[in-house]
């Protein structure tokens, strides 16, 4: 068995080494978000007559959630690391006699998404970001990014059904709880798809996530640019979102598309390669939620729970992000 002091030479060594986990935890003012916290989930103070153990911690619990999206875990993984890595149980501050099981992770999880509050926890970060000076607001870029969900294995009529807005006949409670009815097909470059999608307006100098849409497969990018914008800051996308409208006052950079015998001409190819080196980076970000964060996935069913898994990766990849620019001072634009 490690005695206590073990413990604490492994943790140094890991500082040594270089923790991520431990840089995170030094640079972020994790306290900023337990108003959030208590307006979501309620006073936590329990009655001593009723007995029992005592609730967890709020911000232990959204800490938890935040590791389960940065390391692509389902509730199951994230218990057998909390029980395994001690990196794990520094970072979100339990010890080995009081980790959550699976269950109660997501039972917190889904008390978030039940709340329908969890933009709060994206919004409190926000302020950080700029009351730090982070978002340079001298530019917007928008795109959007897959969520694959669980495949349904539905037949050609239930699916009809579903997409008319009515429930197949013949499903029982077990059965519809099973299902996601929310989640759409769709198809990009020949390769089906299957879930929803994350739409980001991100800042284009400072590559943080400054809004976002939730919304099914099938719907286009571009049916929520209006949404995504702030206004009086020039706006970059891709060809998809030619024609669609922009905010009152904001400038409308629209990569420029060819059509049939209608070519690019030499001056349009000299405006998308200008305007690419601003686009690829939004392509760092969702890069870094497709590889770090090991990929923009959604284990649960139904759009609430989707909105809430999108914005826990979001807010992770900012606090992520966060870290990056403090630890390396990149925020030459400020």
């Amino acid at each position: 068995m490690l005695l206590f002091s073990d413990d604490e030479r492994l943790l140094e060594k890991l500082s040594q080494l270089g923790n991520q986990l431990e840089r995170l935890d030094k640079t972020v003012n994790w306290t900023s978000f337990r108003p959030a916290l208590n307006r979501i989930f309620g006073n936590k103070e329990k009655n001593p007559a009723k007995g029992g153990r005592p609730p967890y911690d709020y911000l232990m619990m959204f800490k938890i959630l935040l590791l389960a999206r940065l390391y692509n875990l389902s509730d199951e993984a994230m218990e057998y690391q909390l029980l395994d890595r001690l990196s794990f149980r520094r970072f979100v501050g339990c010890d080995d006699q009081r980790v959550p099981d699976a269950k109660t992770i997501w039972l917190y999880r889904e008390r978030l998404t039940k709340s329908g509050k969890e933009q709060e926890l994206f919004d409190t970060f926000y302020l950080t970001l700029e009351e730090e000076g982070l978002l340079a607001h001298k530019g917007q870029i928008v795109d959007a990014t897959f969520v694959e969900a669980p495949k349904q294995r539905n037949t050609r009529k239930e699916n009809e059904q579903i997409k008319e807005g009515t429930e197949p006949e013949g499903w029982n409670s077990a059965k519809r709880s099973q299902k996601d009815t929310d989640a759409r097909w769709t198809k990009k470059g020949g390769q089906d798809y299957f879930g929803y999608k994350n739409h980001v307006c991100v800042d284009s100098k400072s590559k943080l996530i400054k809004n976002f849409e939730v919304t099914a497969a099938n719907v286009h990018d571009s049916n929520v640019l209006a949404e995504l914008c702030d206004t009086h800051e020039p706006v970059f996308d891709d060809s998809a979102y030619v024609g669609k409208s922009v905010p009152e006052g904001c400038k409308h950079y629209t990569a420029r598309r060819a059509y049939r015998n209608t070519p690019l001409t030499e001056t349009d190819k000299k405006f998308n390669r200008r305007l690419s080196r601003i686009r690829c980076r939004v392509e760092h970000v969702f890069g870094f939620i497709e590889n770090t964060m090991k990929g923009s996935t959604f284990r649960g069913i139904g759009f609430k729970r989707a909105k809430t898994n999108v914005t826990l990766t979001n807010l992770m990849y900012n606090i992520c992000r966060f870290e990056q620019i403090k630890r390396l001072n990149l925020n030459t634009w400020a």
